[in-house]
C-alpha cells in the first residue's frame, strides 16, 4: 500500500519537513536536498542564469556538455572505426534531431492520458517528458538515412554512437540531480537522499509506486541518476579500454552497449517511482525493453562471432577500418587535406602581396 508507512515518518517530518524552505533569490526558487546519514545538505537552484526573461537552466548546461564530450571523443576516434570526420558531423546533426523528436514521442506514446485532451502541450518539451530509449531509437534512425545518404559505414557509425551515449549519458544524470527528479524507493543505505520536491511529487500523483511496496515520502530514497551515472561511465571504461581493439566486426561494440546499459537500467528502473507503464499494467516500459535489448544484444554477438570464427575466412565481416576501401577513402581525404592547404597557402601569400602593393602606393 501507499502512503506513510510508520510514526518514525512523522518524526522524520517534524525534525525536517521546515528545512525545506524554498529560498526566493532575484525570482528564482532553489530547494534543499538533505543526505541524512552522510550529514550534509545541499542547497541546488535550476537555473544557472538569466538574460532578461531568457533562463538558462542547469540541466540543459550539463546535457550540452555530456554531448560536447561525447562529439569531441567521436570525433577524435573516427578515424579509428572508418569514418570520415567530416561526413561524421552530417550524422550527428541528424541523430540529435531524430534523438529529440524520439525522445518525446516514446514519452508522449506511453504517456497519452496525459496529453491526448492537450495536444499542443506535446511540443511543450521544454516542460519535461523526454525518454531515453525514444531518444536512441530516434538517433539511430535518422542518422542511419544519412549514414546512407553520405556513404558512411552504419554499423561502425553504431559503435562509436554507442561509447557517445555512454558519456552523454553518464553526464546527463546529473542534470537529474539538479532538478530532484529520477530518483527510487525508499532506502536506509548511507547515501540516501530526501527533499520536499520528492513530498511534492508524492502528493502531486506524479509518482509510479508499485502496489507491492510501501513508499514513504518523508524518508531517504535511492538516488537512481547516480547508479546509472556511474554504471555508463563505468560502462564506458570498460568497453574503450578493454574492447575496442577486440572487436571483430563492425557493431559490435554497439551491441555491447545496448547489453551493458540494458543491464543496469534493468535492475535501477525497478527501484524508480516515475517509470513510464505499459498500458494499465505494472510492467515498467524501461524494464521490459531493456531486457529484451539484453538478450538480444548477447545472443547477436555470441552469433556473430561463432560465424566468424566458424568461416576461416580472414576477410569474413572484417571492420571496415581494416579493408582496403577504407585505405582509399584515407588516401582521398589525404589529397583532399593537402590541396586545401596549398589553396590556403596561395590565398594567404596574394593576400599579403595585395596588402604590401597597397602600403607602397600609400
Amino acid at each position: 500500500t501507499q502512503g506513510v508507512s510508520s510514526a518514525a515518518s512523522d518524526v522524520y517530518k517534524r525534525q525536517h519537513i521546515f528545512k525545506q524552505r524554498k529560498i526566493n533569490i532575484s525570482g528564482v526558487v532553489t530547494l534543499v536536498l538533505e543526505f541524512p546519514k552522510l550529514g550534509f545538505e545541499l542547497t541546488l537552484n535550476s537555473q544557472a542564469f538569466s538574460i532578461g526573461n531568457f533562463s538558462v537552466a542547469w540541466y540543459g548546461i550539463i546535457i550540452a556538455i555530456g554531448f560536447l564530450l561525447a562529439l569531441w571523443y567521436g570525433l577524435s576516434r573516427s578515424k579509428q572505426y572508418g569514418i570520415n570526420p567530416d561526413k561524421m558531423i552530417d550524422v550527428v546533426i541528424g541523430g540529435i534531431i531524430g534523438g529529440i523528436i524520439g525522445a518525446r514521442l516514446y514519452y508522449v506514446l506511453f504517456s497519452w492520458a496525459d496529453y491526448k485532451d492537450d495536444l499542443l502541450s506535446i511540443f511543450k518539451i521544454w516542460n519535461g517528458g523526454l525518454a531515453i530509449y525514444g531518444g536512441i531509437i530516434g538517433a539511430v534512425l535518422v542518422g542511419g538515412l544519412i549514414c546512407k545518404w553520405r556513404k558512411v559505414k552504419f554499423s561502425a557509425m553504431l559503435d562509436v554512437a554507442g561509447l557517445g551515449f555512454l558519456i552523454g549519458q553518464g553526464i546527463g544524470r546529473w542534470g537529474n540531480f539538479v532538478n530532484i527528479e529520477a530518483y527510487g524507493s525508499n532506502t536506509d543505505l548511507p547515501w540516501g537522499m530526501w527533499s520536499e520536491k520528492i513530498v511534492n511529487d508524492y502528493y502531486n500523483g506524479s509518482l509510479t509506486i508499485s502496489d507491492s511496496i510501501t513508499f514513504d515520502p518523508y524518508s531517504p530514497v535511492h538516488p537512481c541518476f547516480l547508479y546509472e551515472s556511474l554504471w555508463c561511465i563505468l560502462g564506458f571504461v570498460l568497453i574503450h579500454f578493454l574492447w575496442t581493439k577486440r572487436r571483430k566486426f563492425d557493431g559490435e561494440i554497439f551491441l555491447g552497449y545496448l547489453a551493458w546499459y540494458g543491464a543496469g537500467r534493468l535492475f535501477i528502473e525497478g527501484l524508480r517511482t516515475d517509470s513510464l507503464m505499459i498500458g494499465s499494467t505494472r510492467l515498467r516500459v524501461s524494464q521490459v525493453l531493456a531486457g529484451l535489448l539484453v538478450l538480444a544484444s548477447v545472443i547477436m554477438i555470441i552469433v556473430i562471432r561463432s560465424r566468424i570464427r566458424r568461416s576461416g575466412d580472414p576477410e569474413y565481416l572484417l571492420p571496415y577500418v581494416k579493408t582496403e576501401a577504407w585505405q582509399e577513402e584515407m588516401r582521398i581525404m589525404e589529397e583532399e587535406a593537402r590541396l586545401y592547404k596549398e589553396r590556403k597557402a596561395v590565398s594567404y601569400t596574394h593576400l599579403r602581396a595585395h596588402e604590401t602593393r597597397r602600403h607602397l602606393v600609400c
